[in-house]
Formats: structure tokens, C-alpha cells, sequence
């Protein structure tokens, strides 16, 4: 059995022959725990104040950070809304200052002509080419009267509510053959022709008559003829409505009416006339 040995008493240690250890300071282990316990309470506040702060400092970096991005945002809106000088206004003046012009020339230029035979697009001055020559007709308003190039000895002459193609006779007939060429009503680079009695020829249905000038605007229209050149007389012109492009003034049973020029037309001299001396 093991001997049940007594602790010597420390009273007297060295006379029992018992010695404390002097390898380890006394109290060292409660130290260390003391040191770990304090190492843990700053650590703990140092966390706790972190923690405390944190919201505050990321809050005001926010505000400061949209407070940035609205100055900048606001003075970019600014700057793009405002207007710059950088001469559109003036192009935009050129431009309006063009718009009439090109539209008044647009209006004034007759377009459509007998291509199919070569004739000529350019439309003659209001004063039109002479009888059978290129010699310059005298001004507008002056007295004409007009010739059909298929039938040289038949004039326009009003009569009974129409214009007919009929051949020349006495001072009667002269007389209402006989018309003034104004500028026309609707166009000024175009005709207008003017009876003796102050009518006007305008088309209506298609058919050629002399009208009192009611001054609305479908009168001038239909009262308006611009010339073009023919190809098929020197000197003879076609005769072209203002507000129906592509239909001229032809005779047709001696009648004179608007129709339309194209390749479906046959005789085509009758949409061809000369602008003569007026015979009253």
C-alpha cells in the first residue's frame, strides 16, 4: 500500500526541508488573466465607439455626396437648356427669306409640256411669240387674236355662250375675235383673255367661255392659261391650265375645250395656236 505521506508544514519549510518554487512569480497566472480581461474591455469599447460613429460619418459622407452630385446635376441642366448663339438664327432668317422666292418661282414655272414631241419645257414671256416668226410680240394688254395652226384661216369668235373655231369673216367676226392679253388672274406669268365687252375666257366644264369675273379665287383659276412652246409650228404656243397641269386648250368639232396632251391625244395640232395681231 502506498505511504500515506503528510504535507510537511510550511511554517518552517527549510526545517522540513520543503522549498516554494521560485520558477514562477507569484500571482502571474491572475495577472495574465487580469491583462486578457483589460485587452478585452478596450477592444470591446474601441467597438462599441466605432460602432457608434459609424452611421454618423457614413450619413454625412452621403449628404455630402448628393449635395456634390445635385450642384452638378442641377448646372449641367442649366448649362444644356441654355440657348447658344451659334448663328442659327440667322440661317433660319436666310431660309425664310428663301421660302418665298423659291415658292413664287415654283408657282410662276409651268411644268408640264408636250415632251413627247420634243417640245420645249421653257415657258415664253406672258407677251407670247408672234405669227410665224421669232420676232418679239408687242407688251400685255394689248388687242390679239388667236389662230389654229391645222386650220390657218380659223380664229377663236365668241358666240353664243362659247368660243368656237370659225373662219375670218367681216368686222363682226373680227370684232369678237379679237381679245386683250392681260396678265393672267391667278398667275401674272400666264394669260388672261378679255372679250370686247369686258368678259373674260374661262373654262368650265371643260368648255372655253366668256364670264363676268366674279373675283373668287376658282375664277382666276379658271381664267388663267399659261403658254408653252409648240413643236409643232414655229412661233405657235399650247395653251396650258393654271388648276388642271397637263390639260390644254384644244379644238375639238371646232369647240374650244381643255383636254389632256398625251399619247392617247390624236390630232395633236389641234392644242397648238398662234398668238396673232388682233384683227379689230
Amino acid at each position: 500500500m502506498p505511504d500515506n505521506k503528510s504535507r510537511p508544514s510550511q511554517e518552517r519549510p527549510w526545517e522540513n526541508g520543503w522549498a516554494p518554487d521560485t520558477t514562477r512569480a507569484p500571482g502571474t497566472r491572475r495577472l495574465w488573466l487580469a491583462g486578457v480581461l483589460a485587452v478585452a474591455t478596450v477592444v470591446a469599447c474601441v467597438a462599441t465607439i466605432s460602432l457608434a460613429d459609424k452611421p454618423s460619418d457614413v450619413k454625412s459622407a452621403a449628404g455630402e455626396e448628393r449635395t456634390t452630385s445635385d450642384k452638378e446635376t442641377s448646372s449641367g441642366l442649366i448649362s444644356f437648356a441654355s440657348p447658344t448663339v451659334s448663328g442659327s438664327p440667322s440661317a433660319s432668317a436666310t431660309k425664310g427669306s428663301a421660302s418665298p422666292s423659291a415658292s413664287a418661282s415654283a408657282s410662276t414655272s409651268p411644268s408640264p409640256s408636250p415632251s413627247s414631241n420634243g417640245g420645249s419645257s421653257a415657258s415664253p414671256s406672258p407677251s407670247g411669240p408672234a405669227a410665224g416668226g421669232g420676232s418679239d410680240p408687242k407688251p400685255v394688254g394689248v388687242r390679239r387674236s388667236m389662230r389654229s395652226i391645222n386650220y390657218p384661216n380659223r380664229y377663236w369668235r365668241v358666240g353664243g355662250g362659247q368660243v368656237r373655231l370659225e373662219a375670218a369673216g367681216g368686222s363682226e367676226f373680227r370684232e369678237d375675235a379679237t381679245f386683250v392679253v392681260v396678265k393672267g388672274l391667278a398667275d401674272s406669268s400666264c394669260f388672261t383673255f378679255v372679250t370686247s365687252d369686258g368678259m373674260s375666257l374661262r373654262h368650265r366644264d371643260f368648255v372655253l367661255r366668256p364670264e363676268r369675273n366674279d373675283g373668287s379665287a376658282l375664277f382666276k383659276q379658271d381664267a388663267t392659261f399659261c403658254a408653252v412652246p409648240s413643236s409643232h409650228s414655229s412661233g405657235a404656243i399650247m395653251l396650258e391650265s393654271v388648276n388642271y397641269p397637263g390639260r390644254f386648250l384644244r379644238h375639238r368639232n371646232f369647240a374650244l375645250r381643255l383636254d389632256a396632251y398625251g399619247y392617247g391625244s390624236n390630232h395633236r395640232e389641234d392644242f397648238s395656236f398662234h398668238l396673232v395681231d388682233g384683227l379689230a
